[in-house]
């Protein structure tokens, strides 16, 4: 699940984690009340308006049609109002949203810390992730902050550092100590980063963080380390822990089918291909989908309803796949050990009387417990529905279907 800056930044002040402060706001008029009360704040007379959406490069990207940037320093109450007015509403487009864009649906009114007038600073990079190869949480950092972390791993590849953390122990603070003499710091400074790395590891391992990234992290002219920004990644199979920060859920930033199959616990992703398919099981559902690319088509999803699937769920899915306009074909791949196939043939023949008017083919193959029954009840529905028994029968059904 993926926050926005100002949630991330929230979350980070209640551990001690020193951030740029700013004030959310959904409409040009409370930007322009938020800029006041910065001003009075900190006394100065510059303000940062940053669009508030799940994807980076959000300074470089424009909003659609216009050659307005998603985050632009105002200088008074009737400029940041006026690019707040810009920047809402509007669709801004990055190098990680792709052409369609995003809406921005609230801008974040912050503190300027690059003011003109302000002593020599510096910008690291600094993040927290999982290292799946080693196992472990690794720290990555950088000298180079303030850009694309990929360009700088490809130019100096030498300006990157790791430091890696078992899951189930704390950053040590010698490891912290390392991290903070290597990004060159001294004095306060690099006291008050050791704190911020400290404190920016529990935030990681106590939220149940996928990912934690600090982009730029900031030495200020007074020797202060800062979050500039925050994006914050938490674990879907670990909210469960952590019921307050559900209601943190933008479900406008996310594919409306991913939401919906989510109410009924299915497991979907949306791909760009033509051949929608409905599984049990991740492995059977990635083999299923290598299959798909043998047989000439292209994955449109991936739907896994689990072992714990039934005819509800089933038809769920069902429907969810046959919103997506690209699919030519509907491969359903079900082996019951846990879940039985009777109940997946009856979920699909309940969604294709309801819904009617089906063109799309629709080839099922069931294997395992039931799987008799199962076939029994499609061949005995009357609707056109291929069977296949072996999955290279399955895969020529695909491939006449989409060829």
């Amino acid at each position: 699940m993926n926050l926005h800056e100002y949630q991330a930044k929230e979350l980070l002040k209640k551990y001690n984690v020193p951030v740029q402060e700013g004030i959310p706001v959904d409409s040009a008029k409370a930007a322009e009340e938020a800029y006041k009360q910065i001003k009075v704040q900190t006394g100065n007379s510059f303000a940062v308006v940053k669009a508030q959406i799940h994807a980076g490069g959000r300074g470089k990207g424009k909003i659609q049609g216009t050659e307005q940037r998603g985050v632009e320093v105002g200088k008074s109450s009737e400029n940041v109002k006026q690019i707040a007015s810009n920047i809402l509403g509007g669709t801004l487009v990055t190098i990680q949203t792709g052409p369609a864009g995003k809406v921005v649906n609230k801008v974040l009114v912050a503190q300027d810390v690059y003011y003109p007038g302000a002593n020599p600073v510096k910008e690291f990079y600094l993040s927290i992730l999982l290292d799946r190869a080693k196992g472990q949480n690794v720290i990555m950092y950088s000298t180079e902050g303030g850009m694309n972390i990929e360009d700088v791993a490809h130019d100096t590849p030498d300006k990157i550092f790791k430091e890696w953390v078992h899951p189930g122990g704390k950053l040590l603070p010698f490891q912290a100590r390392k991290i903070a003499f290597n990004l060159g710091l001294s004095g306060e400074a690099f006291k008050n980063c050791v704190k911020f790395v400290t404190n920016l590891y529990k935030a990681y391992t106590d939220l149940d963080c996928g990912m934690l990234e600090i982009n730029p992290l900031f030495k200020t002219s007074d020797e202060k380390i800062i979050a500039v920004d925050c994006k914050m990644s938490l674990d879907d199979n670990a909210i469960m822990r952590h019921a307050e920060l559900e209601a943190l859920r933008d479900n406008s930033e996310e594919d409306p089918t991913e939401v919906e199959a989510g109410k009924y616990n299915l497991n979907f992703v949306k791909l760009d291909g033509n051949v929608g398919c409905m599984v049990n099981g991740a492995g059977l559902a990635m083999a299923t989908m290598d299959m798909i690319k043998l047989s000439g088509g292209e994955p449109a999803n991936f739907l896994d309803v689990g072992g714990a699937a039934n005819a509800q769920t089933v038809e769920a899915g069902f429907r969810i796949i046959l919103k997506d306009p690209k699919v030519k074909a509907i491969l359903i791949n079900i082996f019951g050990g846990i879940v039985r196939c009777d109940r997946v043939a009856q979920g699909v023949i309940d969604a294709y009387k309801s819904m009617g008017n089906i063109t799309v083919p629709i080839i099922v193959r069931l294997q395992g417990t039931n799987a008799e029954e199962a076939k029994k009840l499609i061949d005995e529905s009357g609707l056109k529905v291929q069977s296949a028994i072996l999955l290279s029968e399955a895969a020529e059904l695909v491939n006449k279907a989409v060829g």
